[in-house]
């Protein structure tokens, strides 16, 4: 079982940069996909970007060309860096493991037993 603890999040100036961290324990998560989903108040998780364990990198159509992910094997840890932030950003962010992979398996929040606590999110001015 895998312990996950989000970091990074509070505010941010729209237009700025945003760089949240994924601390791993209790695992390796170097036999999970890592994944990243949000979630405003009254909506469901919106899937944001996947790290499958074989490699591959998935990101959410809305923030294609704005986000960077990254996983660390060694340091059991992936980020997130995103690029200008919009006021539509806000959100808590979290990351999530599962042992599984498959585009569209990784963008089901259900395929996901492992959730780190989140961390939010405001872009603000």
């Amino acid at each position: 079982q895998v312990h996950l603890v989000e970091s990074g999040g509070g505010l941010v100036q729209p237009g700025g940069s945003l760089r949240l961290s994924c601390a791993a324990s209790g695992s390796s998560i170097s036999v999970y996909s890592m994944s990243w989903f949000r979630q405003v108040p009254g909506k469901d998780r919106e899937f944001v970007a996947a790290l499958s364990k074989n490699g591959n990198t998935y990101v959410g159509d809305s923030l294609k060309g704005r986000l960077a992910v990254a996983r660390d094997n060694a340091k059991n840890m992936v980020s997130l860096q995103m690029n200008r932030p919009q006021t539509g950003d806000t959100a808590v962010y979290y990351c999530a493991a599962s042992l599984y992979e498959g585009e569209n398996y990784l963008q089901d929040d259900l395929n996901y037993p492992f959730w780190g606590q989140g961390t939010q999110v405001t872009v603000s001015s």
